[in-house]
């Protein structure tokens, strides 16, 4: 497995963490429901990561429901000194698996004490407030009371810091006005470049950008200019869309997620793969790309 102990890193509240992390949502069921099709393989896959130096998890309990957290217990616990876990609140999910909002103060409440019980620690280390009011993505809404209700807990010592996910610049600007905002969790890749100048600014700040779908939403025009590149590179486009990531802004996290091994590989070995400035140049137009 490869070692990412010496590759880059950024700063999630007042922790350092490298800039390789690992997404759990994969290691539930399908559509992230119900428990994984296999359980030794998704504790490995977990315990793999950290010894490579993976130090950035996220999670959250609306993911099975309780499903990866509980794994992430049953593989990690007692945790590593060093490990900063992530999770987040504002949504549940129904019997039929579908995923609704929970904004509520007595949803969000009950969110961070599920989160804390299936973590099995005291307090949580960060954790992003997910707006749902849109169906595919960020759509505008105030977040000020589901964020007052957060900051609260904040409080309580039961959260250390707090994040956004799935959020306008607007409603950043709100939440900046009511909490210290540490991470922006959002949609973001070659293709999907909407929040360009949001990275910027979030660098800017000193505040962390945490991309998720990292080759979601690519056109077959868009998808033959990175699969050209990977194969100049001799690396697999995965490994080209994350290492691009990588060295599009100093602030970005990725947590690209798998319940599999060699895929763990593969993803951990981008954080190492160096791109020449003529692949950058080229990568950087696919967004432009119909």
């Amino acid at each position: 497995m490869t070692d990412i102990t010496t590759t880059g890193t950024f700063k999630l509240g007042d922790r350092t963490v490298r800039s390789m992390g690992y997404g759990a949502m994969q290691l539930a069921g399908r559509g992230v429901f119900g428990p994984p099709k296999d359980h030794a393989a998704a504790l490995a896959v977990l315990r793999a990561a950290v010894a490579a130096g993976v130090n950035h998890i996220d999670t959250s309990d609306f993911y099975g429901p309780h499903v990866t957290n509980q794994l992430i217990r049953e593989a990690l616990h007692p945790y590593p000194a060093d490990l900063v876990i992530v999770t987040k609140i504002g949504a549940r999910r129904g019997a039929d698996a579908s995923w609704n909002p929970a904004f509520s103060a007595d949803e969000l409440t009950s969110a961070v004490h599920d989160n804390l019980r299936n973590l099995e620690i005291d307090a949580l280390e960060v954790v992003n407030l997910r707006a749902m009011f849109g169906t595919h993505g960020p759509a505008e809404g105030s977040i000020e009371a589901p964020l007052t209700v957060l900051a609260g807990l904040q409080q309580q010592g039961l959260v250390r810091h707090i994040g956004l996910s799935n959020v306008t610049p607007t409603q950043l600007a709100e939440g900046r006005r009511i909490a210290e905002i540490v991470c922006v969790q959002n949609h973001y890749n070659l293709a999907h470049r909407d929040d360009d100048a949001l990275v910027d600014g979030l660098a800017a700040a000193g505040i962390a950008y945490v991309p998720f779908f990292p080759l979601g939403g690519f056109t077959p025009l868009q998808e033959t200019g990175l699969n050209e590149v990977a194969a100049q590179l001799g690396v697999t486009p995965m490994q080209v869309a994350l290492a691009w990531l990588l060295r599009r802004a100093p602030n970005m996290l990725l947590i690209p997620g798998t319940s599999s091994l060699s895929h763990l590989q593969e993803n951990l070995a981008a954080a190492t793969l160096t791109l020449p400035d003529d692949a950058m140049a080229r990568l950087n137009k696919i967004g432009t790309q119909a």
